[in-house]
């Protein structure tokens, strides 16, 4: 008999929750500094300072969010090692993981000669572009923290650890709020405060981090692997999982910059208009993604003991993604325009972000299966079919912008619409191919 809610379905939708609501909390900070970091701009004199932040943001967006594989793989291949109760291979890839920010943080000072024509390929005014190069070289110090973050939350969320999340994105984007206002608004500072606010927040963050894992690894029992052909193991596999994931994130990060470019090249009010509405998707999307990321270290785990448990984990998510779906875009259409009031005083960008907040109506609720199955395929490692179908859905991506060139603006958000909706369609059709049972309602004895 079909039920929905089956008394299997409802316990470990509670599990799934128990761990998501931290997760949820932590993620909601992180575009919250963003929108504070829009608002205390939006209230300068001019939209020359929170356009070149944007721009600033775009070369982040690359370099933090490009390595973001290292958060990724060591959570996926973190829960797979838990479910087996393998403590080896949990140890090897801590000391792996960690090695491999170090020296990825340290190769990243390199950038700095270059930030300024990187900058300049995304266009924008004069003005813009030499503060988001001064913006840019300074918060670029804190890359070496920034990964070694990536590695702590992997860890965490793999082994299912999420409130320890909560604490340090909470503590970590609570300060770096606290000293935006008072760089910014006190001090004056304008773009180049927000930079520096950024990078005491995120050294801070990293240095708790660190006390935590030190903390937990004793807790586990897990020890330095006891020769160097042991340490040595595994690298082939997290070296494989690492590029698929940096492959997909690359080219997801490209059509994000490939649109705040052409955004660009309609003026900085477009610009700054564009830069408004996409915090309003990240604030949304850091929510969804925070049951993405309960499911990826639940499911990983489930899917190394019982493929039974690991559809199980899958049914209870698209419920619950897709129920937050609902809510969000419900919130976002009732109050859209009192928080582009809220986000800026600017009027011309005020009318701007008016006119393309129709879209975020249809994005919203289109986006969820991508980000939900994006936990599922990073639990189980299937790293490599993530990366092939964000390449086909870029080029669909690239393909309907081109048609609706005429659009104008309009044309670029409908091409991001169809970004997320082929993400999502084109992973559900891989996840039915490798587990089919997920898409089976029927209950289930209990």
């Amino acid at each position: 008999m079909f039920t929905l809610l089956s008394p299997s379905r409802r316990q470990e939708i509670l599990t799934l929750w128990s761990r998501a609501w931290p997760i949820i909390l932590s993620n909601a900070s992180i575009p919250l500094l963003g929108l504070v970091d829009t608002a205390v701009l939006g209230h300068t004199p001019d939209s020359r300072y929170l356009a070149g932040v944007a721009l600033g943001a775009v070369v982040f967006s690359f370099l933090y969010w490009g390595l973001g594989f290292l958060r990724m793989g060591t959570t996926g291949l973190m829960a797979l090692a838990s479910g087996r109760q393998d403590s080896a291979a949990m140890s090897r890839l801590l000391l792996q993981s960690l090695t491999l920010a170090l020296v990825l943080g340290l190769l990243l000072q390199g950038v700095r000669p270059w930030l300024g024509e990187i900058i300049s390929w995304l266009d924008g005014s004069a003005e813009a572009q030499q503060l988001a190069t001064d913006y840019a070289s300074l918060r670029l110090w804190s890359a070496p923290a920034v990964l070694i973050q990536y590695v702590v939350l992997g860890c965490a969320l793999g082994l299912g650890k999420t409130r320890i999340v909560l604490l340090l994105l909470v503590v970590a984007n609570s300060l770096n709020i606290l000293l935006d206002l008072i760089f910014v608004l006190g001090l004056g500072m304008a773009s180049q405060g927000v930079a520096l606010a950024t990078l005491i927040a995120e050294v801070s963050a990293a240095l708790l981090g660190s006390l935590w894992l030190v903390r937990q690894t004793k807790q586990l029992g897990l020890g330095w692997p006891a020769s160097w052909s042991e340490a040595s193991q595994g690298w082939v596999q997290l070296v494989r999982v690492n590029r698929d994931l940096m492959l997909r994130t690359l080219t997801l990060l490209l059509a994000l910059a490939f649109f705040t470019r052409q955004g660009a090249q309609q003026g900085n009010v477009v610009l700054a208009a564009n830069a408004l509405l996409m915090q309003i998707i990240m604030l949304s999307s850091y929510l969804l993604d925070g049951l993405a990321q309960a499911i990826e270290g639940r499911f990983g785990q489930a899917y190394a003991r019982d493929q039974q448990e690991a559809v199980r984990v899958v049914q209870a998510g698209i419920l619950l993604s897709f129920g937050t779906g609902f809510a969000i875009t419900l919130m976002i259409g009732l109050g859209g325009e009192s928080l582009i009031q809220l986000l800026t005083q600017l009027p011309e960008v005020q009318e701007t972000a008016r006119q393309y907040l129709p879209w975020l109506w249809l994005i919203l609720p289109l986006s969820v299966a991508s980000y939900l199955f994006d936990g599922v395929f990073i639990g189980a490692t299937w790293t490599q079919a993530m990366r092939d179908t964000l390449f086909f859905s870029a080029l669909g991506y690239l393909l309907i912008w081109w048609l609706l060139t005429p659009w104008g603006n309009h044309g670029l958000w409908m091409a991001f619409l169809w970004l997320n909706t082929l993400r999502g369609l084109s992973l559900g059709w891989l996840l039915y191919r490798r587990l089919p049972a997920i898409f089976v309602w029927r209950s289930t004895p209990s």
